[in-house]
């Protein structure tokens, strides 16, 4: 089974139940077990064994990024339980005048966090929720603002953890230095770019269109849908700075720790101590001295009490623990596809690998591939790391240009296939900020996403056939431009 399309079957089979019955956790562990019984030839035991197995191996690898979902969440509840978050709800609504107004603040917001995606749909959704509330933006509305400019500000972002990951991708050896070639790749970088636009002139036009414009009717009649997270009980008179000094810290605190982490005291260059710093770990270090901060701050001038802030600690527990459930599961079923077991990365690399389909079209072809390939797993990083290598192996290093355009093009489709997957981690945390229900996020997101993908995958046709890739970010640029026109058009006539 493993390296055959038969290791597309438990991601295709979590996807489709959480789909159809938006029962995410049961749908994740059902395709999980169904790819553990594929593993083990269909033995009950030794599948259920499996299956924990590689979830204790997962979580271990993951688990800083469980201690700063953690930490972020006990700094959530201290904020919003100081009273800040109402304090600057207040402020705001003095300042932003207009649902318009709300929603940009939002987008404005969400493209200054680009350290890193986990933390700006955490961050941005907690500060953003209570404006977006009261001028009736409905929470799939911010969740997919919150997720359009999380990993699609962060893949054009050369200061984040994101462009580590890309230059830790390229083979040893290849000759090519992994940050300069991201660099290149920015321009060219359709699905981030074209997606920045289009939600820009959605807010600007008010246009929504799909199953976005449906649930937004839905909402107006029925009320909305949200999570089942509630909203912690305000005990505290904090003031807008005790919310915005905190996350301007935490912003502060997060660089430093990457830049410490990544070898800065030991000589390296700013660049280099991006490039090799530990990402998950930085961020539980500026958390951490984050919380330590809001210590200092809240205490003394009583903002809250030492018991109140006793008690965030186990209610910031409490609201991460739905968004850790999913993740967890989520990163158990990569690790059931991972090339120890199923081995989808590997049937991927052979189809690819083996196609004579190379040239002019395989921008395209990686855009389609990687955006499949990130879609069934729910990691974009899993998937330019897969595809990085083999676009490497086919194009060469001699033609920069054109590698340059092939690599924008996987990471263009990984974002894309991240951002509509319901068991990408940033889809989820998305969710979790806005407290929105999470497969209503997920279904209203699709048609926008795919109406960026069409937009893409023109360009790339274009940008390969020409071998220019400012042609193909011309041509995408003019196409959502088109079709940017012809719904402006509907919404003024309707």
């Amino acid at each position: 089974m493993a390296g055959t399309v038969w290791a597309l079957l438990p991601p295709v089979v979590a996807i489709a139940l959480a789909l159809i019955t938006r029962e995410v956790y049961l749908s994740l562990l059902i395709g999980i077990l169904s790819g553990a019984l594929l593993i083990t030839g269909f033995n009950p035991l030794t599948s259920v064994e499996t299956t924990f197995t590689i979830m204790g191996e997962k979580i271990g690898g993951n688990v800083d990024i469980l201690v700063f979902l953690v930490l972020l969440g006990i700094l959530v509840a201290l904020i919003t339980k100081s009273g800040a978050s109402r304090a600057y709800g207040n402020w705001a609504s003095k300042a932003i005048k207009t649902k318009k107004g709300a929603q940009l603040s939002t987008v404005l917001l969400g493209s200054m966090i680009f350290v890193d995606d986990y933390f700006n749909c955490l961050t941005v959704g907690t500060v953003m929720r209570p404006v977006t509330d009261k001028y009736q933006v409905s929470r799939a509305k911010l969740a997919y603002i919150i997720d359009a400019t999380a990993a699609p500000i962060c893949i054009i972002a050369p200061i984040s953890s994101w462009a580590a990951a890309v230059g830790s991708s390229l083979p040893e050896n290849s000759g090519i230095d992994g940050f300069n070639l991201f660099l290149r790749t920015i321009p060219f970088n359709l699905y981030a770019i074209l997606t920045i636009i289009f939600m820009i002139y959605l807010i600007v036009r008010d246009v929504d269109y799909g199953t976005m414009k449906a649930y937004e009717a839905k909402v107006a009649t029925e009320g909305e849908e949200t999570s089942d997270d509630k909203d912690l009980e305000v005990t505290g008179k904090g003031k807008v700075i005790d919310l915005v000094l905190p996350i301007a810290v935490l912003i502060v605190f997060c660089i430093g720790a990457m830049l410490y982490t990544g070898g800065i005291l030991d000589g390296a260059g700013i660049v280099d101590s991006f490039a090799n710093c530990d990402s998950a770990r930085s961020l539980v270090i500026g958390s951490f001295f984050t919380l330590v901060v809001v210590f200092i701050m809240y205490l003394p001038r009583k903002v809250i009490t030492f018991r109140e802030f006793c008690d965030s600690f186990v209610e910031g527990f409490k609201a991460m623990t739905p968004a850790i459930m999913i993740l967890c599961l989520a990163w158990t079923l990569s690790g059931v596809c991972r090339d120890d077991y199923l081995n989808i990365g590997g049937f991927v690399s052979n189809v690819v690998g083996g196609s004579v389909l190379v040239g002019m079209l395989l921008p395209a072809i990686l855009f389609v591939v990687a955006t499949g390939l990130s879609f069934a797993t729910g990691t974009s990083w899993g998937t330019f790391g897969i595809l990085i290598p083999i676009a490497v192996q086919v194009v060469g290093t001699a033609d920069i240009n054109m590698l340059t355009i092939t690599t924008a093009a996987i990471l263009a489709g990984a974002v894309c296939g991240d951002h509509i997957s319901p068991i990408s981690d940033t889809t989820i945390l998305a969710s979790a900020g806005a407290q929105c229900n999470h497969i209503s996020h997920v279904s209203t997101q699709i048609p926008y996403a795919m109406t960026v993908a069409g937009c893409c995958l023109i360009g790339f046709l274009a940008g390969g056939i020409t071998a220019n890739g400012w042609v193909g970010t011309a041509v995408g640029l003019a196409e959502l431009g088109l079709i940017l026109f012809v719904a402006g058009r509907k919404a003024t006539t309707k």
